[in-house]
């Protein structure tokens, strides 16, 4: 079929509508901002409300994404300037360079042992360090290193040249410089995700105060058993098994503090809670758990009867109403989080080895320069506006550029699939109709 789709982000809603489109016989552009694609659900450990293996699932999808022989994968990309309408855009596209070459690595990890240089990996939420040449998880896709510039030795002046030495097909490519390309598309589908809310301005909590308070993305990583303790839940201050677990959920959401978090509902905390808290239940049937909540909001199929699970069945704690403060005991590490049930009006204290913050969905901080790229609106939150949320809820301001998934707004894993199915099947209408009106 003539004509091309530009899908901005790799992510799974980015995935989906790229695979939707290629199935078709419809050649895509996937424009992906990071060295890999998979996006955050890559760093997630359990789907909801089924607690299937997320990676499990998105695997296939990223390398039938990255072997579809109608699929052009542009990792390390960024969209710049979009000329042109619906039918007819010309989109300048930057890539960073990888220095490495994909189609000569053989992915035996010789670069990576050399490498001298190490950082805090961003993958595995800073819990432990990689190196400046890297591969982030097992799966990921491409099947090869990247050097990170930031951190390399050579870029920072240093000489370095430790993993060309060491390579023994010569995949190396130091000298490698940012490269510009022009794309043609008929219809582009933004799929840039969410950002988790920072919580340390909420200072009562003590995020980044006290080592065991952390954040459920971080909570996915040490749950996972790809993440940096094997999928044994440690604490990070030394090591203890958490048996003792209170989450706490709205961190950032619904809040009417002026400059502190954001007033909407993330839509999807409830949830990755209840499937949290069912796993740790599952893997230490002796845990106690407790969930701080305002109120559950379990809109899906069976996902009531994750929560109810999680509560009647495993015995997990269900107590209505915010904590007001999380403090630390400085001799053992342990945390006391002081709330009022909000049922009963009690004031109470739980003693607990790990705080876990549901902390706020929020849209990417790059939206803001992309959309003038593109050309089109954001809402007041920054999240991509649409034409109609009832009328035309996948259609941007500007004709022709369509949204998916979180870059409109808080969506959990299945909802971004299927609007990624939508736009996918939108997008190919348009380049049918086009071809109907010129007669092909």
């Amino acid at each position: 079929m003539e004509g091309s789709v530009l899908v901005i982000g790799g992510g799974v809603a980015g995935l989906q509508a790229s695979l939707g489109l290629a199935n078709q016989g419809i050649h895509v552009h996937l424009v992906e901002k990071a060295p890999y694609i998979g996006g955050v659900m890559a760093q997630l450990d359990k789907t909801f409300p089924t607690l299937n293996c997320c990676i499990c699932i998105l695997e296939p999808k990223m390398i039938e994404c990255y072997r579809h022989p109608n699929i052009e994968v542009h990792t390390l990309s960024e969209v710049v300037d979009v000329d042109g309408s619906k039918g007819h855009f010309a989109v300048r596209v930057v890539q960073r360079p990888r220095h490495v070459d994909p189609s000569r690595c053989t992915r035996c990890g010789a670069c990576i042992e050399s490498c001298p240089a190490t950082v805090s990996d961003d993958f595995q939420t800073g819990f432990e360090p990689r190196k400046a040449v890297y591969i982030p998880f097992p799966q990921a896709v491409p099947y090869a290193p990247s050097i990170d510039e930031g951190a390399c030795l050579h870029f920072k002046g240093g000489g370095c040249r430790a993993c060309e030495e060491v390579c023994p097909v010569g995949a190396i490519r130091l000298g490698e410089g940012v490269r510009v390309s022009k794309l043609n598309a008929s219809s582009i589908i933004v799929a840039t995700g969410f950002q988790q809310y920072d919580p340390t301005e909420m200072g009562e909590y003590g995020y980044n105060r006290y080592e065991n308070v952390i954040t459920s993305l971080e909570f996915e990583r040490l749950i996972s058993p790809y993440g940096p303790t094997g999928g044994e839940l440690e604490r990070p201050s030394d090591g203890k098994l958490a048996k003792r677990v209170a989450f706490v959920q709205c961190v950032g959401s619904r809040s009417h503090r002026d400059g502190v978090g954001v007033p909407y509902c993330s839509g999807i905390c409830c949830m990755y809670t209840a499937k949290e808290a069912v796993t740790v239940k599952e893997k230490y049937p002796d845990s106690q758990i407790n969930v701080f909540y305002i109120d559950i909001k379990a809109f899906g199929r069976d996902y009531q009867d994750l929560v109810n699970r999680a509560r009647d069945e495993l015995g997990v704690e269900y107590i209505r109403g915010k904590p007001g403060e999380i403090r630390e005991n400085p001799l053992t590490k342990d945390l006391y989080v002081w709330y009022e049930n909000t049922d009963t009006g009690e004031i109470g204290r739980k003693e607990v080895d790990l705080a876990v913050l549901s902390a706020a969905v929020l849209p990417r901080f790059e939206n803001v320069r992309l959309a003038g790229a593109l050309g089109v609106e954001l809402d007041e939150f920054g999240f991509f506006r649409v034409e109609d949320h009832f009328l035309s809820p996948l259609e941007t301001t500007r004709e022709g550029i369509y949204v998916c998934g979180c870059s409109h707004g808080p969506r959990d894993i299945s909802d971004s699939v299927t609007e990624a199915s939508a736009v996918a099947l939108k997008a190919a209408g348009d380049i049918r109709l086009a071809a109907g009106d010129s007669g092909g």
